[in-house]
């Protein structure tokens, strides 16, 4: 299914096979790019109508303890974290003082550590620049990414699966988690930490569990009787692209400002006080009305096949940009992509090509949850 982030993808989710033969041709199908308008692989239905599950081993983990830890990180990440409770977190993002990004990040108060759910491939940078800066304060730092398993599971069902591992959680308190929300738990005797989710386009779960645990938790989601169906990388890839969620390492980089990606809603406080790189992004918030260069932007493109890798955007004559993630959307039965666009042309509705390809902008998300 997926195209240009497939590779970056591929650390995101484990493959299952499936055995009944209509549905290995869908996957034949969905693999060779050919979007089959309104049949769905059944690990993308399941994900989008039930539950679906996936390992996360590209992520990286990190624990942030002692009693300055709030507001140690506080002031280095874009987001309020001095504020959140126990039980409670934010997204956020750690920048240069240019205002460029270092790494996406998900943080976690569990009410006696800060758990931070990192890009793996920025994990051991973030390590070091966190090690630096620690000077009296009471905090503590250590990589966390070879004792726990992440395992996301996904859909409108997620709570009901998670709760049906037998753990302490039930059904109606996992359902009234807020995203970010987080609790401890138990699951089939095992402790896990819970954490409610978004990034894949479905809200879900993702369950933190001890690394020698996760064979059997992933076991107990496989075996549920009414339980969640295992999907693969480009499945996954293809449920945040048409949910127009941008991926560290592919549609944002070191060389990102936040604001081109538009992730500002979400991971910017604009209440805090001083973090760093935030000169440059009140400057272009005040001064500059929000207006910058170039935006990522959605395309709905002719054709049947995934775009390829950094594929031109064109209007007319002129270069205006490039696509960093693509795919091809079961529920539009088209190529989508993400890319970033001069400022010029990032009106719905305008017209471009992709690699000569007829394209449109069109609004994110592509999908929407329970689509």
């Amino acid at each position: 299914m997926a195209g240009s982030c497939a590779a970056a993808a591929s650390g995101n989710a484990t493959a299952t096979a499936v055995a009944h033969p209509r549905i290995k041709w869908l996957e034949r199908m969905t693999q060779h790019n050919t979007a089959v308008r309104g049949v769905f692989p059944r690990g993308y239905d399941a994900a989008r109508h039930r539950a679906a599950f996936f390992e996360r081993p590209g992520r990286g983990r990190i624990i942030v303890s002692g009693r300055d830890r709030a507001s140690y990180l506080h002031g280095l990440l874009t987001n309020d974290v001095v504020s959140l409770r126990a039980g409670e977190g934010c997204y956020a993002a750690y920048l240069t003082p240019q205002g460029r990004m270092i790494a996406d990040l998900y943080l976690y108060e569990l009410g006696d550590i800060l758990l931070l759910a990192v890009p793996l491939q920025t994990k051991d940078t973030l390590l070091a620049k966190f090690e630096q800066f620690v000077f009296s304060e009471d905090v503590q730092i250590s990589d966390a990414t070879d004792a726990f398993a992440e395992i996301a599971v996904v859909g409108p069902d997620a709570p009901r699966i998670v709760a049906a591992l037998g753990g302490d959680a039930d059904e109606a308190r996992l359902r009234q988690l807020p995203e970010h929300g987080n609790l401890r738990a138990a699951a089939g005797g095992r402790p896990v930490i819970v954490a409610r989710v978004t990034d894949t386009g479905e809200p879900g779960l993702d369950l933190f569990v001890e690394r020698p645990q996760a064979g059997a938790i992933v076991d107990a989601l496989a075996n549920e009787p009414s339980g969640a169906v295992a999907i693969d990388a480009a499945t996954a890839e293809t449920l945040r692209i048409e949910s127009g969620v941008p991926l560290f390492g592919c549609d944002m980089d070191e060389e990102t400002i936040p604001l081109e990606a538009g992730i500002e809603s979400r991971a910017i406080s604009l209440t805090k006080g001083c973090y760093v790189g935030q000169e440059v992004i009140i400057r272009v918030l005040h001064r500059g009305h929000g207006r910058v260069v170039r935006k990522l932007v959605g395309l709905v493109v002719d054709g049947e096949a995934a775009v390829r890798p950094r594929a031109s955007i064109q209007a007319g004559d002129r270069e205006i940009g490039a696509v960093t993630s693509s795919t091809v959307s079961p529920a539009l039965g088209r190529p989508i992509a993400l890319g970033y666009v001069h400022r010029d042309f990032i009106a719905a509705g305008t017209a471009v090509a992709v690699d000569g390809a007829a394209a449109v902008v069109a609004d994110l998300p592509f999908v929407r949850s329970g689509a």
